[in-house]
């Protein structure tokens, strides 16, 4: 029996079809980040992949769905898919399969319920999305999508009950480091696009316009409002180390390596500096690896 079909073992989930369901959203996840998933079926007890997987299937299917396609299509298309949902967690009755695994991994972990329902909520800010005017703008993007995306994860690593709001918190501050590392290590991307993810006004406080990104210009301000930004996540990533202290050993080992890898990404970024206006930066290897190791080494302590 190979590894994945331990873990469905291992969750419980032995009907032959929702096995198919489940494995459809590994193929998924594996294709969107494949090191993510690497990450998760190192660091997470084999009950508890499937349901990590069967949760970030649904909301990487949901972002290829807005990200894909003129605006008209992608409000069409994400419409269907909202009301897909919606209704089978009403019903507890579905037909797509990944809709299917998500009632099956929602019945294990009820308090996902709500926090998918969020994340059905956040389209808008996504679907409209073509940059920001402020720093405020930004923030309130994090609130109203990233987040809530963010949460389909975290309420499955994080303890059952956040009765003073600490764990959300701090996970809301692990994000906008992300989110802000994504959108400085993507500027390439985001640039040719139209949709530069640094608020207008920092890029105006370095002389930098947006005009200047999407023709690949670097003006003399490019670098310093490189290292500004990803001096901003850092921050915000080492803070949520601190995170860990709020999640059981499982998900606690899972987010202590996820914030160290993405602080190994934010160094290369600044090391590639104003380049990264040609292309983004990934964390080197043997630093990610060493990582997965210490990490993995802690996953077993935790297991014994």
């Amino acid at each position: 029996m190979n590894t994945w079909k331990r873990c469905l073992s291992a969750a419980g989930i032995r009907e032959p079809e929702l096995r198919r369901d489940y494995g459809d959203g590994r193929r998924l996840v594996a294709r969107f980040r494949r090191s993510s998933y690497l990450a998760a079926r190192l660091l997470l007890p084999p009950s508890v992949l499937p349901h990590v997987v069967a949760a970030t299937a649904v909301m990487h299917h949901g972002d290829n769905l807005m990200d894909t396609g003129p605006k008209p299509q992608r409000i069409a298309a994400w419409a269907s898919w909202e009301r897909q949902v919606r209704k089978a967690l009403e019903t507890g009755v579905a037909d797509h399969p990944l809709i299917r695994a998500l009632l099956h991994t929602v019945a294990a972990y009820p308090r996902l319920r709500q926090a998918m329902k969020e994340y059905l909520s956040t389209a808008e800010a996504e679907l409209e999305f073509t940059g920001f005017d402020s720093e405020a703008d930004y923030q309130a993007y994090i609130d109203a999508y990233s987040l809530p995306g963010f949460m389909l994860l975290a309420v499955l690593l994080g303890p059952e009950e956040d009765g003073d709001g600490r764990y959300r918190a701090m996970c809301r501050t692990l994000i906008d480091g992300s989110q802000r590392l994504d959108f400085v290590n993507d500027l390439a991307e985001d640039a040719a696009e139209g949709r530069p993810g640094i608020p207008a006004q920092t890029l105006a406080r370095f002389s930098v316009t947006a005009a200047d990104l999407t023709a690949g210009q670097e003006p003399p301000g490019l670098r310093p409002l490189v290292e500004h930004e990803i001096t901003a996540a850092r921050t915000a990533l080492e803070a949520a180390r601190d995170l860990s202290a709020r999640a059981p050993a499982p998900g606690r080992i899972l987010l202590n390596a996820f914030v160290e890898i993405e602080l190994l990404t934010a160094d290369a970024a600044l090391a590639r500096g104003a380049a990264l206006l040609h292309g983004s930066a990934s964390p080197p290897l043997p630093g990610t690896l060493r990582v997965l190791r210490e990490a993995r080494r802690a996953a077993r302590r935790a297991r014994r």
